[in-house]
């Protein structure tokens, strides 16, 4: 059954200083972040993360993951968005024998991924995936698919739904009151599609999109 759920819980709280991304956000900072290369992951803090490296933050989120769906050795996990490859290599040691694997746009992020991962690791976007259908037991896609245009966002969540119907797991950016709205549209940078949770909920259901979902809200 779909729901609004916060697998997210146990991650850290980001410090962001939204005054300062604010007056460096620029159409050509802009531009650059959503190149997805060395200054969104690892450059100067207005291009992006400031530096993303692993720390181990994201073990009791898959630790969480992995009870929610009720994950065991041999099922298959894949991470839309997956980055370096942290939570991929945190899922396979939360569940010794689980099948995970990721997807990600950018071919710096892959090579430059954690040890453990290379191999697992696919180059494509969100709105394509290269898998057949049913081939996973449950896909994960946090802070990602916003990152398209309304339109690729449907085919997305499409495309997560055929991969793993009713198991998939979305988180988005949104905002829950006009003052969080513009604390967003100063912070944010990749973003191309954001709507308050009820916005949100028709595109899942527009899509037929029918796992779980949350939020993730600049405070």
């Amino acid at each position: 059954m779909q729901q609004e759920i916060d697998l997210l819980a146990r991650l850290p709280k980001p410090k962001r200083n939204v005054a300062a991304r604010g007056a460096a956000k620029t159409p050509e900072v802009v531009a650059k972040s959503r190149e997805y290369g060395f200054e969104y992951f690892d450059g100067p803090r207005e291009y992006g993360y400031g530096g993303y490296r692993y720390d181990g933050r994201w073990v009791p989120i898959a630790e969480d993951i992995v009870a929610h769906f009720g994950l065991k050795h041999g099922d298959r996990v894949l991470d839309i968005g997956c980055g370096k490859g942290f939570l991929v290599k945190d899922l396979m040691s939360a569940c010794p024998g689980l099948q995970v694997f990721g997807l990600d746009i950018s071919e710096y992020a892959l090579k430059h991924c954690e040890p453990e991962v290379i191999g697992r690791l696919h180059l494509g976007s969100a709105d394509s995936l290269p898998f057949p259908d049913k081939s996973f037991d449950a896909v994960i896609s946090i802070n990602t698919i916003h990152n398209l245009e309304r339109p690729q966002v449907l085919q997305a969540l499409q495309e997560i739904e055929r991969l793993a119907p009713g198991r998939g797991f979305v988180q988005v950016d949104s905002y829950r009151t006009p003052e969080q709205k513009e604390l967003f549209e100063t912070w944010v940078l990749t973003a191309k599609y954001h709507n308050y949770p009820s916005g949100w909920i028709d595109t899942f259901r527009e899509a037929g999109y029918t796992g779980d979902y949350f939020w993730t809200i600049v405070e």
